[in-house]
C-alpha cells in the first residue's frame, strides 16, 4: 500500500514542477566598451553599481547596463561602497577611456 501511495505523491510533485525558462533568441551581449583613439571617443555614462548610479568614462557609442548591474547585485544579495568620484571629463589613455578627476591636470 505504501508503494502506490509514494508513486502517486511523486507523480503529483512532478506535475507541479516548473519548466526551465526558454530563451527567445541569442543572449544579448552586455559588455561596456571602454576603447578609444582620442579623448573625443569617450563620454561619462552611468554604468551602475550595487548602490545604484555610478558614472564612468566609456566609449561614447557604448551601451551601458546599470539596470542589469542592479539586478545582479540584488540576485547575489550584494551591496557596494556608495558614492562615486567627481569626474571632470574623460581622457583616452593607452586606448582606454579613463576618468579625469578633479584636481588632475588636463594634459596627459
Amino acid at each position: 500500500m505504501r508503494v502506490p501511495l509514494a508513486l502517486a505523491l511523486l507523480a503529483s510533485l512532478c506535475a507541479c514542477a516548473h519548466a526551465a525558462p526558454r530563451l527567445l533568441g541569442p543572449p544579448i551581449k552586455a559588455e561596456v566598451d571602454y576603447t578609444c583613439h582620442t579623448d573625443a571617443d569617450c563620454a561619462v555614462k552611468d554604468v551602475g553599481n550595487c548602490c545604484g548610479r555610478f558614472p564612468a568614462c566609456v566609449n561614447k557609442d557604448s551601451p551601458t547596463f546599470p539596470e542589469r548591474v542592479r539586478e545582479e547585485c540584488a540576485n547575489k544579495h550584494e551591496a557596494g561602497v556608495c558614492g562615486f568620484p567627481d569626474i571632470r571629463g574623460c581622457a583616452c589613455v593607452e586606448g582606454r577611456c579613463s576618468n579625469r578627476l578633479e584636481g588632475e591636470d588636463a594634459a596627459h
